[in-house]
């Protein structure tokens, strides 16, 4: 008598379920449907996160090329899509992974703009007032970090936040997302050479404030009052030299004595600018 293989089942075949072989079948559908969505090329930028996407929908200086949701987040921006006439593709959270990466905070949008128009140094000088503030960054190169900072530049009034074009971060999905929207309402400004902006600045009326943690004086002693402008370096090598020297006074944080060190450089600017507004209310 033969004998069965092992592993060989012997009787009638099983039948497969009609609605499953349905639901597989739709389940290749919907993924074949969905279009790969392109990089960004020339000009172009895709940023992604609720707040920083409202935020490009709601400024008009914006220009928007499309719009990509999952269907979850679609009912939230039907409206200022429509409003602007704004291309919207409907897509799924892989896809959308696949553009920005899997560590990436979409919350299932992203948004194809184009970058916005650059502003030059001159053109904000030419318009300050007498209580504006400026931020000032020497070589901080992380575009969390700058982000951040762009954030509460927004939140205490700040004018602008001020780079070299060389060791600084461009504008980025990971910057405006760390920024939260302020991108759009606060411009970043690169300069070609940061000792020659800071004459510059300087020139316009402008009181620098270098912050150092050597400095003599602490920042509640320092005056905070009419133009100023607050310049920060990166952590660890702070300020450069000529930086440094083309600050009309340097000031540092009080700090109690501890084991990790100085501050990050989004919470220094934070710090320096509530104490710039809070000097300014009080007087």
């Amino acid at each position: 008598m033969a004998q069965r293989r092992k592993g060989h089942k012997s009787g009638t075949p099983k039948k497969r379920d009609p609605q499953q072989n349905q639901k597989k079948s739709n389940q290749r559908s919907n993924n074949d449907s969905i279009a790969r969505l392109p990089r960004a090329g020339g000009n172009q930028l895709w940023l992604y996160g609720n707040h920083p996407i409202t935020a490009a929908l709601e400024n008009r200086e914006r220009k928007i090329e499309a719009i990509a949701v999952t269907p979850a987040a679609q009912d939230r921006y039907m409206e200022l899509c429509t409003k602007r006439n704004i291309p919207m593709v409907v897509t799924n959270r892989e896809e959308l992974d696949r553009l920005f990466g899997e560590d990436a905070i979409h919350q299932g949008v992203g948004l194809l703009v184009q970058r916005l128009n650059a502003y030059a140094l001159e053109d904000l000088l030419f318009g300050a007032e007498d209580d504006d503030v400026y931020l000032i960054l020497d070589q901080v190169t992380d575009p969390h970090n700058v982000g951040a900072i762009l954030r509460s530049a927004a939140v205490f009034g700040a004018k602008a936040v001020i780079l070299p074009e060389r060791n600084a971060p461009e504008e980025s999905a990971v910057l405006a997302k760390s920024a939260s929207g302020a991108v759009e309402s606060t411009p970043l400004i690169y300069v070609g050479n940061l000792a020659r902006a800071l004459d510059k600045i300087r020139d316009a009326g402008f009181w620098t404030v270098g912050f150092a943690g050597e400095a003599e004086a602490e920042l509640q002693e320092v005056t905070l009052t009419g133009k100023i402008a607050l310049v920060m370096g990166a952590e660890g090598p702070g300020m450069r030299r000529l930086t440094r020297e083309n600050c009309d006074t340097l000031a540092r944080i009080p700090m109690a004595e501890n084991v990790v060190g100085s501050l990050n450089v989004s919470n220094a600017a934070a710090i320096a600018l509530y104490a710039t507004k809070a000097q300014r209310s009080s007087s």
